[in-house]
């Protein structure tokens, strides 16, 4: 995989973890990666260059590199990745459409809410395993074209943990949780780094195919954001910091060595390292347009005027109208799984999607039919439906 897109991916995620509020919450900065870059792609300027310098792409081959990522992410054993393309049935598109965005993803907007849902929910729920059901998007009537991303994960540990009520009798978290523990004989699996957030240590759960989950934790009270963006340089840098192996010694049993981990004594024949930790499933909402600066979307999200933002795509003037994200992710005792759906809503203005009357017929009672012979008006057959005939 390329590696600018990884540093692009891991710089975006960091500067966005800076900016959650506290409490619990989870984010992927991978599922929005490859939106922002085929909208870099796609955009006139300045939006062009706002997107760019969001995602941290060239915009002359980001469409490409986005689209590699996905097929990348998607040939793990234990991650499935997808791009999903809409386009409304009445958008004119452009000569160049093909060149900006991959045509071979397009799917149909049909222009009713009801349908278009319903088609955009089942591809969410089909890519994510069923972890997240609805796409992320109200479906109005302007909406003229859809950009989503998709990301699910399944992995097993390679040695899974034990799993109990445990009762905290004080601190933050005073309670009786489920609680999950193990003991592992690498001992390199936590490593203690520096960091902005002072001493991290940071735990490494393998899976048994491609996926770990990376665990990190400071002293009580150190900002969130220090912590998420410090756990971040750590991953960016797998072999900094202090091995495990290397912290045996330096202190008498009993003792902290860094936040969470302390040295302890076991009756086994070598040493060992414990894993304890709380069971979690944690989900959450993104509107991206809150941040939209952060994600140079300010431009693109803005009235489109005449010339709209994005010429490469359609001759009508199309805007960012909404841009959201569902994600969750769950850790328990024999494994970890995680979902999120990224998704772009472009808009064209009300000028050139008018309000008009529509008229509907629905049959739901009895009623009668004639077949006429068009050229003499001939009444065929008539007849009369007084109930249904076709079963369900």
């Amino acid at each position: 995989m390329d590696a600018n897109v990884v540093t692009a991916v891991n710089s975006l995620t960091s500067r966005w973890v800076r900016t959650l509020a506290p409490g619990n919450t989870v984010i992927s900065g991978l599922g929005l990666w490859p939106l922002l870059a085929l909208l870099s792609a796609a955009a006139d300027e300045p939006g062009r260059a706002e997107l760019a310098e969001a995602a941290g792409v060239d915009p002359s081959t980001a469409a490409s590199q986005a689209v590699e990522l996905i097929g990348a992410l998607d040939e793990a054993s234990d991650l499935h990745a997808a791009l999903g393309l809409w386009v409304h049935q009445q958008l004119k598109l452009s000569e160049s459409f093909d060149s900006v965005l991959p045509t071979d993803l397009t799917g149909t907007l049909v222009g009713d809410a009801a349908v278009d849902k319903a088609n955009l929910d089942a591809w969410a729920a089909e890519h994510t395993d069923g972890l997240i059901r609805e796409m992320p998007l109200e479906f109005t009537p302007d909406l003229a074209l859809v950009l989503a991303s998709a990301l699910s994960l399944h992995t097993t540990w390679v040695r899974p943990f034990r799993e109990q009520i445990k009762h905290i009798h004080e601190g933050e978290w005073a309670g009786s949780w489920h609680w999950l523990d193990r003991t592992d004989s690498d001992l390199d699996a936590v490593r203690v780094h520096d960091s902005e957030a002072g001493g991290l240590t940071v735990i490494t759960v393998a899976g048994d195919a491609d996926v770990d989950v990376v665990l990190g934790v400071a002293a009580p009270g150190t900002p969130q954001a220090d912590v998420l963006a410090g756990l971040l340089d750590a991953i960016a840098n797998p072999g900094g910091g202090r091995p495990g192996s290397a912290l045996i010694g330096q202190a008498e049993p009993g003792q902290q060595l860094a936040p969470a981990l302390t040295l302890a004594q076991t009756t086994a024949a070598a040493p060992d390292l414990t894993i304890a930790l709380p069971s979690f499933s944690v989900s959450a909402e993104h509107d991206l347009l809150a941040l939209r600066s952060l994600f140079g979307l300010t431009t693109v999200s803005t009235d489109p005027g005449e010339q709209g933002h994005f010429s490469a795509i359609s001759p009508d003037p199309l805007a960012v109208g909404q841009a959201n994200q569902s994600v969750l992710a769950r850790f328990h005792a024999t494994g970890f799984e995680a979902a999120a759906i990224t998704a772009i809503g472009m808009t064209r203005t009300a000028a050139l999607m008018p309000s008009s009357p529509r008229l509907a017929v629905a049959l739901t009672h009895p009623f009668a039919f004639t077949a006429v012979h068009r050229p003499t008006g001939l009444p065929v057959v008539t007849g009369w439906i007084q109930t249904p005939t076709e079963p369900e």
